[in-house]
């Protein structure tokens, strides 16, 4: 297959045109100088669920430090990663970019633990799946146009934004939208070339910043990152060209040469198994086994990085023990609102949907403000 020229705006005939959307649930007029895409990216920059992801941590709480990432951050690294990867491919940047920034808009506070800790509240009614959740905020609860609750985006965007959902639920969605973003969890088909490089990018993203927070918390040295070959091997490269180069320097450096080598990977990869599959389109895309990917090699290698981060900083004593106060916080906060729905703002609070209703509402908090509201409604400070 030939390769795609580096060129902004030259789609390949696999990649998403926003000329052949498959359109908005509610119909509007089309934009004079911006494609479906791009609206939907703005829209979702724009968005009061988008502003609150500053506030919104990935592993360490807000109050553990200014450098660390948030849940903005991650999604501005993601955005950054998908483009690098999307343009050599031929794919849509626009609609990459809008699912990057978009895919975490349903996280709860506090990262994994407030998820998990608000679908055990939720297991009796529906569960919480934060995937769902981020169609939720796009879908409904997002206020801003006076036609349609939620920003109304384009079925590709959407479809990007639920990378993952239970069969109980997808199936939930195809009664209320036959054929639309549920489907696919049903026909087992795929998304987009451009929502699975979205899904790969976050990964990519994650491990190499869980790194760099690692090591500035001091939860993780460089020296146990040795262990890691894939970090491993470019922190030896790092050393060899610059040999006087030490500390933190070293990091960013051994840090940056392993994305770029997981990029030109995925680019590779990619380009061997849209060849190998023969796919000319993007409902080809669909219909075949996933193509966005690594090498066996580099999967191999990523694998083992993201053990090595399980073993060794998530479950780390002292962020399972902020995490376990963190689902306290959650728990504390479900119970307290199931009980006096009127301590939540008016909107919520006046729902029919009451556990629902709360999920929404905690789902929809940053860090800071749940750590307050606990305080406020039980009396009870648990992180500073």
């Amino acid at each position: 297959m030939a390769e795609v020229a580096a060129v902004p705006g030259v789609l390949a005939p696999y990649a998403s045109d926003p000329a052949r959307t498959r359109g908005r649930r509610f119909g509007e007029a089309g934009a004079p100088t911006r494609t479906d895409y791009q609206r939907d990216r703005d829209r979702i920059v724009h968005s009061t669920a988008f502003r609150r992801l500053v506030y919104k941590t990935q592993v360490f709480v807000n109050h553990e430090g200014d450098l660390f990432r948030t849940r903005m951050t991650h999604s501005l690294e993601v955005a950054q990663l998908a483009r690098s990867i999307a343009r050599p491919l031929g794919l849509n940047e626009d609609l990459v970019e809008a699912i990057a920034l978009a895919h975490d808009l349903g996280h709860t506070p506090f990262g994994h633990a407030g998820q998990d800790a608000l679908n055990e509240c939720m297991a009796s009614h529906g569960g919480f799946e934060h995937n769902l959740q981020s169609l939720r905020v796009v879908d409904r609860l997002e206020e801003r146009y006076p036609d349609f609750d939620g920003l109304n985006l384009t079925f590709e965007t959407r479809e990007g934004i639920l990378k993952h959902c239970s069969l109980a639920n997808a199936q939930r969605l195809e009664a209320v939208e036959p054929g639309g973003v549920g489907r696919r969890f049903i026909d087992r088909t795929q998304p987009s070339l451009e929502a699975q490089l979205c899904n790969l990018a976050d990964e990519i993203a994650y491990n190499a910043h869980d790194i760099d927070d690692g090591v500035r918390s001091g939860l993780l040295t460089l020296e146990q990152l040795e262990e890691v070959p894939l970090f491993a091997m470019h922190k030896a490269s790092v050393q060899d060209d610059h040999p006087s180069l030490a500390g933190r320097r070293v990091l960013y450096e051994a840090i940056r040469r392993m994305l770029s080598a997981q990029v030109y990977d995925v680019i590779e990869a990619t380009r061997a198994a849209l060849g190998a599959g023969d796919i000319a389109s993007a409902d080809e895309a669909r219909r075949a086994r996933p193509v966005v990917g690594f090498s066996e090699p580099m999967r191999a290698s990523s694998s083992f990085l993201k053990q090595f981060l399980l073993r060794n900083l998530y479950r780390h004593p002292q962020v399972m023990d902020t995490t376990s106060r963190a689902r306290e916080i959650v728990r504390g906060l479900f119970t307290a609102y199931c009980r006096q729905p009127d301590e939540m703002q008016v909107g919520f609070a006046a729902r029919a949907d009451r556990e629902r209703a709360v999920a929404d509402y905690i789902a929809g908090m940053t860090d800071r403000f749940a750590v307050r509201e606990h305080e406020r409604l039980t009396g009870d400070r648990l992180l500073p």
